[in-house]
């Protein structure tokens, strides 16, 4: 079992990786892959890696038809509680990317917020690109939001020390071969509590250009790479990467 299929840490990190800032900027990130993808009222949207929901149920208020996908049942169940409580209707599926069933095609399917790269081989990551790209509808839009090599050096940083969710939290970050990876470890500590945990894990880092020219072989008519969800170009500029594809 890899780090990311593990409940306990997605319950001991998951408030710490999603603070009020990424739930605060979940409904622009919404509305962005709506106009992104063209989407309609009633399409059908695919959050591959839907986590806790915050952008499942932020498409669900725009009328879209929205399933969520996630390995980790604790956060599919955030999720639904989060869908009621805002009184949309969410399908949630406790699946792994790499062996879903790509039979089922939707307008949209997306992966966001750098939830992509944390296999072992180059091979399951890519299989994973190929499941979410062979679930798109012909006509249909996919969209990968995530760090790329390009921007991890740009805005690398060797680590910091800030307080959230009642923990004090030590990051540190390294390189991993000739930026192929990137190294993080993060340390909660309450001494309070006398709660201390440690968890470690390495992001393979992908060329924005490797990533389009995939999507190309993986089927789409179009790729482009752009540097934020506004669609801004994809340079020494960009805040992060966003790599669209059309079928």
């Amino acid at each position: 079992m890899e780090w990311f299929e593990k409940e306990d840490f997605w319950i001991n990190y998951a408030p710490i990786m999603f603070d009020d800032n990424r739930w605060a900027e979940a409904p622009a990130v919404a509305e962005y892959v709506k106009q992104i993808a063209d989407l309609q009222d009633g399409d059908t949207v695919l959050d591959a890696g839907c986590g806790l929901g915050r952008i499942s149920v932020e498409l669900a208020l725009l009328n879209l038809k929205v399933t969520g996908i996630d390995i980790i049942q604790s956060e599919l169940d955030a999720a639904k509680e989060s869908a009621e409580d805002e009184g949309v209707e969410l399908e949630l599926i406790k699946a792994d990317l790499r062996t879903i069933d790509t039979a089922r095609k939707y307008d949209c399917v997306i992966n966001l917020y750098t939830s992509f790269g944390y296999c072992d081989t180059t091979e399951e990551d890519m299989l994973i690109l190929k499941n979410m790209a062979d679930s798109v509808k012909k006509g249909g839009t996919f969209i990968l939001e995530c760090t790329s090599r390009e921007t991890a050096i740009m805005y690398f940083t060797a680590g910091e020390k800030f307080e959230r969710a009642g923990m004090e939290v030590t990051t540190d970050f390294g390189v991993v071969g000739a930026w192929e990876g990137l190294r993080s470890k993060w340390i909660l500590d309450n001494k309070e509590q006398n709660i201390h945990i440690e968890h470690e894990f390495v992001q393979r880092l992908y060329p924005a250009s490797f990533l389009r020219d995939k999507l190309l072989e993986f089927g789409f008519s179009k790729a482009e790479v752009y540097g934020d969800y506004t669609q801004t170009p994809y340079d020494d500029k960009a805040i992060t990467m966003v790599v669209v594809g059309k079928k």
